[in-house]
């Protein structure tokens, strides 16, 4: 009863079944889909069939997945207990009527008798019986009680075993129908199960100790990258506190210095309006004294008074002279500028961030003789190449490039992550990056992602390029000495950094890696002289840096 309740959870209202392909509507009931969407057909309008809540809009339905999954599981079970309930009640009245134990764990009464193997079986010791290929062939009668191991058909004793057919023989089977199978005493077999049992047994013990193990370190992960989620959320707000503080000052200062352009365009404009005022006033009454002598009738008056008259009142050359209404022209740059200065800041200072993690999981890693062109010479450690002048004789191999000036790494990843360091100096010409194993080798050779290269290199002492097909060129503001490769396999991501300044120089994202990669070098061949220098693969760093802190100036 109590198993029926507990399905009832799980049935639809509409069909009286257990869900089938189940979906949630807005209001969280549950149905099966294509119940809820014949229901609607039949409806002008939405609603759902239980708390009958309408809807404006039909709702878009998606299958509950894992819901569906765990109904999948539920109907298994259930088919499974009728099956076992009816099988159960069978042989329950068999065992009933004989009353013979099981010959394997001697507690449980025997359903069924095997007349190959003489013995009887509970339904649990029955089930290899039932499922193994050989083990079908054997002839299953009603639980009979054996008292004695002898064959059925000669009545000599069961000394022998037939690995083939899986049965015991005596002496006579043996001989006459198994002549030509594997037939070993039938104690040597009994002590090579018992060995096996045991073997398999402690290794069972092993793989559960395993997984227990494995249950506790992926809690622990679970629990400190919940840890290291919840921090990063925190530093997000911070930096997007920050970020929302400076453009709210930036947009003060740039009110208040548009605000003090408007207020002196203003005085000018006023102290250039009373100027004209006064020019005009004197001008008017200049004016009134020409037009007065103008009417004067005596000559002497007119002659004496134009004198004092004939010059203009001292003014301004008014056509030269204007006020601009552009005032604010380059204050808005400016100060957007001023933003993207303290983005930039912000970038570098979680960059840095970024490469101290990146520092965690650094790895040792050293050239492979084996890959490398003969036009390189590598260090006895395997940690320095240099590019020669004169190719060195090596045997050619399947592995080793015969053209370019390139050599791999020894060490090949194809999991989790890694990172590593390697100086380049001054070079003018280099490659770094990673390389998927299946690489061509031989003659001239594409770095691009789509031949199985994600690196990044310089060509004639100019910018940094990333080789992603097409060349994405990196206006870096300082060219690196050292350059750090971080390789995150399951994420299909591989980046490039500054380790010494903490600055990220670029990233190819949303790789899909299915083989092993190893770290992949190409030294560019020497020109008059220049690019000399070796690439060296730095050393492991020991010392644990201080951690950086992200802080925006109060000036900004």
């Amino acid at each position: 009863m109590a198993q029926e309740g507990f399905e009832d959870q799980f049935r639809c209202c509409i069909c009286l079944d257990i869900y089938i392909d189940p979906v949630s509507i807005p209001c969280a009931h549950n149905f099966c889909q294509d119940c809820i969407e014949g229901y609607w057909d039949t409806k002008e309008t939405p609603d759902c069939p239980l708390c009958k809540k309408t809807f404006t809009t039909r709702p878009k339905l998606k299958v509950n997945r894992e819901f569906s999954s765990i109904l999948e599981l539920l109907k298994r079970s259930t088919q499974r207990q009728e099956e076992d309930k009816g099988q159960a009640k069978i042989l329950k009245q068999s065992s009933a009527q004989e009353g013979v134990p099981c010959g394997v764990c001697k507690s449980s009464a025997a359903v069924r008798s095997c007349m190959v193997c003489l013995a009887s079986y509970c339904s649990h010791h029955l089930k290899p019986h039932l499922m193994d290929p050989a083990l079908k062939r054997h002839q299953l009668t009603d639980t009979t009680p054996f008292a004695f191991e002898l064959c059925t058909e000669h009545n000599k004793p069961l000394t022998m075993y037939c690995r083939q057919d899986r049965t015991p023989l005596c002496a006579k089977c043996s001989v006459r129908d198994h002549n030509h199978h594997k037939v070993v005493p039938i104690e040597k077999q009994s002590r090579r199960i018992k060995t096996k049992a045991r073997d398999m047994k402690d290794n069972i013990a092993q793989m559960i100790q395993m997984r227990e193990g494995k249950i506790e370190e992926i809690r622990y992960s679970r629990d400190i990258g919940k840890k290291i989620t919840s921090s990063e959320i925190m530093r997000s707000e911070q930096v997007c506190n920050m970020l929302k503080i400076a453009i709210d000052k930036q947009q003060a200062v740039l009110v208040q210095e548009l605000e003090e352009r408007q207020q002196e365009a203003e005085r000018t404009a006023r102290k250039l309006l009373e100027e004209l005022r006064g020019e005009i006033s004197q001008l008017q009454t200049r004016s009134s004294e020409l037009q007065h002598l103008e009417l004067n009738k005596s000559p002497m008056d007119i002659l004496q008074n134009f004198q004092s008259l004939r010059s203009l009142p001292p003014a301004r050359e008014w056509s030269e002279v204007s006020l601009n209404s552009e005032s604010c022209m380059g204050i808005v740059r400016r100060c957007f500028t001023k933003l993207v200065d303290i983005t930039q800041g912000l970038t570098n200072q979680l960059s840095a961030e970024e490469e101290e993690k990146m520092h965690q999981h650094q790895v040792s890693i050293s050239f492979d003789l084996e890959t490398a062109s003969g036009w390189l010479l590598l260090s006895p450690d395997g940690k320095q190449v240099s590019c020669q002048k004169k190719k060195i004789p090596r045997p050619d191999n399947a592995l080793r490039f015969d053209t370019c000036t390139c050599v791999l790494g020894k060490q090949s990843f194809k999991s989790g992550r890694c990172c590593w360091v390697v100086q380049v100096g001054d070079k003018t010409d280099w490659d770094i990056g990673v390389a998927r194993k299946s690489i061509n080798r031989k003659g001239p050779i594409m770095v691009r992602p789509d031949s199985g290269y994600w690196a990044i290199c310089r060509r004639n002492g100019g910018y940094l390029s990333a080789c992603a097909g097409p060349t994405v060129t990196l206006h870096l503001r300082n060219l690196p000495q050292k350059v750090g490769v971080f390789l995150d396999y399951e994420e299909g991501t591989v980046s490039f950094f500054n380790p010494e300044a903490g600055t990220h120089i670029y990233t190819f994202s949303g790789c899909s890696f299915t083989e092993p990669l190893y770290p992949y070098f190409n030294l560019g061949p020497e020109k008059d002289g220049k690019n000399a220098a070796p690439l060296v693969i730095c050393p492991l760093e020991t010392s644990v840096r201080d951690e950086r802190h992200i802080i925006l100036q109060s000036d900004v």
